[in-house]
C-alpha cells in the first residue's frame, strides 16, 4: 500500500463569460479563456487522474456576451456556461454576487444544468432556514476525505434588489465557516477543508460587523481550515495565514477572466490513525500561453458562431467618438449620453454616473451590439431614488474626494494617484465609485479639503437648487442599493432606508435601454453638458494636461 498521496487542487475563479479565446466585445482574440485551462488541466489529468480536483469560485455568468446572449437572449439551450463546467468536469463551484445579479430565472436553471455541485453555505434558504445551494461537497481519494466548503461574500444587499435573491438571507463567513468546519471534521471526518470562497482577502463593505471579504479574518480566527480559495475581489495574490501558533494556511487568489489559476497540491501521509497532512504548497500559474483546447474549440462552434452574428448586428451609428478616459477630466460626451438617457427614461430631476472602465471607446460610425458592453459593462438596472438637496451635495464631496487631490500649489497633481512597482500611475480609489451630475450646475475647487470641494450652483435649467427641497435622482442599481457606500457614507442615509427612497426600477437592464434608445434614434451625436468644473482653472488647466498624460500615456484620441 502507498502510505504517501500527492493531490492537485486546480481553481479558477470570476471567469466572467472568458470560456474561449476570443473577445466578442472587441472582435479579437484573446490570452485567457478556459479554453487553455482545459488544455493544462488535461494535461495534469494525465499524471494525476482522479487525485486532480477542479473547483470554480463563482462569477462565472456575466461579463462576455456569450454570458448575455444565453442568459437574456436565447434562454432555451442549456447554458454554455453550464456546458463549459460539464465538459471540463469540474467538481465543484461556489456561487458569486455576478451570478445571483442575473436572477432567480437564469441561476436556477443554471444550478440545474451544471453536474457538478454549486455551494453556499453561508446563503440560507428564508423557508427550510437550510442552505439555499448545497454548503459543501465532500470527496475520497484513496481513503482521504477532503472537505469543500462554499461561502459567498455576505454584502449582496449593497448591490442588488431583493428581488434578484428573494428567499435567501446571508451569513458572514468566519462563523458559518466555524460551524461547518466543525460539522465536516466531526460528522463527515474530513481528513482535509478547503475553503471555497467568492469573497476577497479583506476590506471592501463591513454591514453590522459582517463584512464583504473576510478570507483572511477566517484564517486567522477559525480552526480546522487548511486551504481558503478565495476570489470576488480579482487580486491577484497569494498570502500564508498563520492560525494560533504554528499553522500555516495558504490563502490564493488567480483574479478573472481566466488569466491566471491557483495549483495547490496537498501531500498526506498514512498513518496507523488515519492520514495525516504533511503540507500544502500553492502557487498562481499563468496560462495565457497555453494553446486552446481544439476539442473544447471543436465542441463550441456554432455557440461561438452565434453569439458572433448577435453582437455583430447593427443597432445605429454615431457622428463622433466618445471615450471613458474624458470623464475623469470634466463633463464628456460618453459620461452624458449616459445621464441623458437616465434622465428622459426615468424623467427625474438630476442623474449620477461613473465611468465604469479605465479606457473604453465608442468609434465614430456604426453601432453594433458588441459596442453596447464598452458602453456599459455591467447588467445593473436604473433606478429613481428620492434624495434631499444636502444629501445629494454629500454623496458628490465623497465622489470627488475619492477622485481628485487636494491641491496646494499648481504644481500639483489634481487626480488622486498611486505608483506601482513598474513607475505606472494608477487611481487610488476605484472609477466606478467616480459619480458625476447632470441636472445641475455645480464647480470642485480642488484647493479645499475634504467636504468642501464642491459647489452646487444651481439647477442646469436655471432653476434654484437647495439643499432642503427634495429632488427625483436617476442612477444605476449599485449605486441605488447601497453599492460604493456612496449613498450611506456619502449622502448619509440609513441602508435601511435606502428601500423605501426608491421611486423607480427599470424592468430592463441599463445596457438594453441604451440600446432601444440608439436604436429608436438609429444616428446620435452625444456632447458634453458643461454644467460643472475643476477650479481654479488656472492650476486645473495644467494639472488636468500633465496627469492625463500620466494616466493615458498612449493617449492619441479623446473627443475633448
Amino acid at each position: 500500500m502507498n502510505n504517501h498521496l500527492e493531490i492537485k487542487i486546480i481553481h479558477t475563479t470570476d471567469v466572467h463569460g472568458s470560456f474561449f479565446p476570443y473577445d466578442f466585445i472587441n472582435s479579437c482574440k484573446r490570452k485567457g479563456s478556459l479554453t487553455r485551462v482545459s488544455t493544462y488541466v488535461k494535461r495534469l489529468r494525465k499524471e494525476y487522474g482522479e487525485r486532480l480536483i477542479l473547483l470554480d469560485g463563482g462569477d462565472i455568468l456575466q461579463g462576455q456576451p456569450t454570458c448575455y446572449y444565453c442568459n437574456y437572449i436565447n434562454t432555451k439551450k442549456t447554458n454554455v456556461a453550464a456546458r463549459v463546467i460539464n465538459m471540463m468536469e469540474y467538481d465543484a463551484q461556489t456561487i458569486g454576487n455576478h451570478d445571483i445579479e442575473t436572477g432567480h430565472e437564469v441561476y436556477d436553471k443554471y444550478c440545474l444544468e451544471t453536474n457538478c455541485d454549486i455551494l453556499a453555505a453561508n446563503v440560507i434558504d428564508t423557508k427550510s432556514l437550510k442552505p439555499y445551494f448545497k454548503p459543501y461537497k465532500m470527496m475520497e481519494i484513496n481513503g482521504l476525505r477532503i472537505a469543500i466548503i462554499g461561502m459567498l461574500t455576505p454584502t449582496i444587499s449593497h448591490w442588488l434588489h431583493e428581488h434578484l435573491w428573494s428567499g435567501m438571507k446571508f451569513e458572514g463567513i468566519p462563523e458559518c465557516m466555524d460551524k461547518w468546519t466543525r460539522h465536516v471534521r466531526e460528522i463527515e471526518h474530513a481528513d482535509i477543508v478547503v475553503g471555497l470562497f467568492h469573497s476577497g482577502f479583506e476590506g471592501g463593505i463591513n454591514d453590522n460587523g459582517i463584512g464583504e471579504n473576510e478570507s483572511i479574518k477566517t484564517a486567522a480566527n477559525v480552526a480546522g481550515i487548511d486551504l481558503i480559495l478565495c476570489g470576488h475581489d480579482h487580486r491577484l495574490k497569494h498570502v500564508v495565514q498563520t492560525f494560533g501558533n504554528t499553522k500555516k494556511i495558504n490563502i490564493i487568489n488567480p483574479s478573472s477572466n481566466a488569466y491566471y489559476i491557483s495549483e495547490s497540491t496537498i501531500k498526506a501521509n498514512k498513518t496507523q490513525n488515519g492520514w495525516l497532512l504533511e503540507d500544502i504548497e500553492s502557487e498562481i500559474v499563468n496560462i495565457e500561453e497555453e494553446l486552446p483546447d481544439k476539442e473544447f474549440l471543436s465542441h463550441f462552434t456554432d455557440d461561438m458562431e452565434d453569439v458572433k452574428k448577435y453582437v455583430n448586428r447593427k443597432i445605429g451609428t454615431i457622428e463622433e467618438s466618445i471615450f471613458t478616459k474624458d470623464s475623469f477630466f470634466g463633463p464628456a460626451p460618453f459620461s452624458d449620453f449616459i445621464h441623458d438617457v437616465q434622465l428622459e427614461t426615468t424623467g427625474a430631476d438630476i442623474s449620477l454616473n461613473a465611468p465604469l472602465q479605465f479606457d473604453a471607446c465608442i468609434k465614430k460610425g456604426e453601432i453594433r451590439v458588441s459596442d453596447m458592453f464598452n458602453l456599459y459593462t455591467y447588467e445593473n438596472q436604473l433606478y429613481a431614488i428620492r434624495m434631499s438637496g444636502k444629501e445629494i451635495h454629500n454623496l458628490l464631496e465623497m465622489s470627488y474626494y475619492q477622485w481628485v487631490d487636494t491641491m496646494k500649489s499648481k504644481d500639483d497633481h489634481i487626480m488622486l494617484m498611486d505608483i506601482d512597482n513598474n513607475g505606472k500611475h494608477h487611481w487610488r480609489n476605484l472609477a466606478f465609485n467616480f459619480d458625476s451630475a447632470a441636472g445641475i450646475d455645480y464647480e470642485v475647487d480642488v484647493t479645499k479639503e475634504k467636504g468642501h470641494k464642491v459647489k452646487i450652483l444651481r439647477m442646469s435649467d436655471g432653476r434654484p437648487f437647495s439643499e432642503e427641497n427634495t429632488y427625483k435622482v436617476a442612477m444605476n442599481s449599485y449605486r441605488g442599493n447601497g453599492g460604493g457606500e456612496l449613498l450611506t457614507k456619502g449622502a448619509g442615509i440609513p441602508f435601511e432606508e435606502i428601500a423605501s427612497r426608491i421611486e423607480y426600477i427599470s424592468d430592463k437592464d441599463q445596457r438594453r435601454l441604451l440600446m432601444e434608445y440608439i436604436e429608436s434614434h438609429q444616428h446620435i451625436n452625444p456632447q458634453a453638458h458643461t454644467n460643472w468644473k475643476f477650479t481654479p482653472t488656472e492650476w486645473t488647466e495644467h494639472a488636468i494636461k500633465k496627469d492625463r498624460d500620466l494616466l493615458f500615456p498612449n493617449d492619441k484620441e479623446s473627443s475633448n
